[in-house]
């Protein structure tokens, strides 16, 4: 019998002829922690004392960065004092968000890689099976290189279809975790596939993966294709590609088709993932915040988009619109093409490249009753530091297109 891509991994990585429901033991190739899980993890490990693995772990300061209280500063320290010690990689502040860094510098198809943050899921994209888990299973993790599985039953979404004006991936991805809900695929495998797909850049294609744990899934896959080459290639990394692909004989529990042709524009409404309607149904809400970046949304794709709508254009004098890079590497690419000059001089406020004003940490939490359109992946109360704001999940062409106007609006008015 033919197997999924998650078969095929979890197979490879115990030596074992898994499929799904059975329970393997495997190697783990990587590890990622952020600054926010990786303190309880660390002291997990110091009690388990033993440092097997510890140089599979990267550490990345992204969550807080800047740091704006003192027991986050100690935090931090910790875990570069950890890392130093026992010779891991460390990101500090400014270099960018962890699953974006682990993207650019890490990720290959066929991996297995687990971390300390739901989100893990984003490296699914490039082929790899890669999911979240607690801070003490990573600590197992750290200690023997290797961790338990159960092998999850696939879905297999298709995109087909004609994508309309106006819609992106972020919108596909929202569209489908509102059809089948936030508990719609608990515990399984997304896998996606279609001719939508295919055509897909990989940076599309870590937007849906980023999400794919809104609707429950364990992880969200795709096939590694000449995509996925040449997205290595322009990383330099392209020796680190290998083609994968689900048997054509594969067995999914469930298959999922979505033509494309009929979704519109969406949006996320507060205050959950799930309360997904078409762009018309919100027109016109007032908006005080806009935010733009993520490890969803903060490519720089996603701010060429920003930047050709905003050109000539100014953000409505009342609208906080906040950019923030996902890493280092993309700020400074913005900056030679001049995304950044054009978002500055139409009102954007950049922040160094991390987190920002997703975790509600710092650097832009929202005041009571106001509304922010968010490009992030999760909008529950509280979730951007004030639990008496609005959040709304939309594309990057709709956050900017409600940035402009001041009030939620269809992007497909200024592209």
């Amino acid at each position: 019998m033919g197997k999924t891509l998650s078969e095929k991994i979890l197979s490879d990585k115990s030596g074992l002829d898994a499929y799904a429901g059975d329970i393997v033991i495997a190697d783990v190739d990587e590890i990622a922690l952020q600054d926010g899980t990786a303190p309880l993890a660390i002291r997990q490990l110091k009690e388990i004392g033993i440092f097997r693995s510890v140089k599979k772990a990267h550490f990345f300061i992204d969550h807080a960065a800047p740091s704006p209280r003192r027991e986050l500063s100690n935090d931090q320290k910790f875990i570069y004092e950890f890392a130093k010690e026992f010779g891991a990689d460390f990101n500090p502040p400014g270099e960018g968000i962890i699953h974006q860094l682990m993207v650019e510098k890490f990720v290959k198809p066929g991996m297995l890689i687990v971390g300390a943050d739901s989100h893990t899921c984003t490296y699914g994209a490039m082929g790899a099976f890669a999911t979240g888990m607690g801070s003490t299973d990573i600590a197992v993790a750290m200690a023997l290189g290797k961790n338990w599985f159960r092998v999850p039953e696939s879905f297999r979404v298709v995109f087909e279809g004609k994508m309309q004006r106006g819609v992106f991936a972020k919108d596909l991805i929202l569209y489908l975790i509102g059809r089948i809900g936030v508990d719609g695929a608990d515990y399984k495998s997304l896998e996606f596939h279609g001719d939508i797909v295919e055509s897909m850049s990989v940076e599309e294609r870590l937007t849906i993966a980023n999400m794919a744990i809104e609707c429950g899934a364990k992880a969200g896959i795709f096939e590694s294709d000449k995509n996925t080459r040449v997205f290595l290639a322009e990383l330099g990394r392209e020796n680190d590609f290998r083609e994968l692909r689900a048997d054509k004989d594969a067995n999914y529990e469930k298959e999922i088709f979505i033509d494309v042709s009929n979704v519109s524009p969406v949006v996320a409404k507060p205050h959950e993932v799930d309360l997904v309607v078409p762009v018309e149904e919100v027109i016109g809400t007032p908006v005080n915040q806009v935010f733009l970046g993520t490890c969803t949304n903060g490519r720089l794709s996603d701010l060429e988009i920003a930047s050709k709508m905003l050109k000539g254009r100014k953000v409505k004098d009342y609208v906080k619109f906040i950019v923030a890079p996902a890493s280092r590497k993309i700020y400074l690419k913005a900056i030679e093409k001049g995304i950044i000059t054009i978002l500055v001089e139409a009102g954007a406020i950049i922040l160094p490249p991390g987190c920002g004003a997703c975790v509600g940490i710092h650097q832009g939490i929202p005041a009571d009753g106001e509304v922010c359109v968010s490009t992030q992946n999760r909008n529950f109360k509280g979730r951007m530091g004030n639990p008496d704001a609005l959040i709304y999940l939309s594309s990057p062409a709709t956050a900017v297109a409600s940035a402009i106007k001041g009030e939620i609006a269809d992007p497909r008015d200024f592209l």
